[in-house]
């Protein structure tokens, strides 16, 4: 039996549980659900399945890009690169951060090293968005000199 066929049985099963677990919670009612706390079993039930069927597709999809990237020495020499740009500017963003001591509206206390980090995203975001804009404008325009 290849994996196709696996995979699509599996496929077929899970679907089929979420049918089952649709067709109880439509048969049940929205009013049953607000009244008897009993009935919140058929919805953790389809909860629970949408949790394994996300969790089946995020593994595949980390595992299957994994295999991808092993398989193809300059797909992972070209990951590892653009990984390694993503670092550093995180490390820069960090870096260009100042964290100090902050009061929150709920009574708790931001420490200086959480301020740091929190600013540090915020800059690194910033940094990416100046990257991504000033690509598209340059790219644009040579592709506007080129015709």
């Amino acid at each position: 039996m290849n994996i196709q066929k696996i995979i699509k049985i599996g496929a077929l099963v899970i679907g089929l549980i979420a049918v089952f677990f649709l067709v109880r919670v439509i048969m049940i009612g929205d009013e049953a659900f607000e009244a008897d706390a009993a009935n919140h079993g058929v919805l953790s039930g389809f909860v629970n399945l949408a949790l394994v069927v996300l969790a089946i597709a995020a593994i595949s999809a980390v595992l299957f890009s994994l295999v991808n990237l092993v398989s193809s020495p300059d797909k992972l020499k070209k990951s590892l690169i653009s990984f390694g740009v993503f670092a550093v500017i995180l490390i820069l963003g960090y870096m260009m951060s100042s964290g100090e001591e902050r009061l929150l509206n709920d009574g708790t206390t931001l420490t200086a090293a959480q301020s740091q980090m929190i600013e540090g995203a915020i800059k690194s975001f910033y940094i990416l968005i100046m990257l991504a804009a000033g690509l598209m404008l340059f790219f644009g325009v040579k592709k506007m000199l080129s015709k």
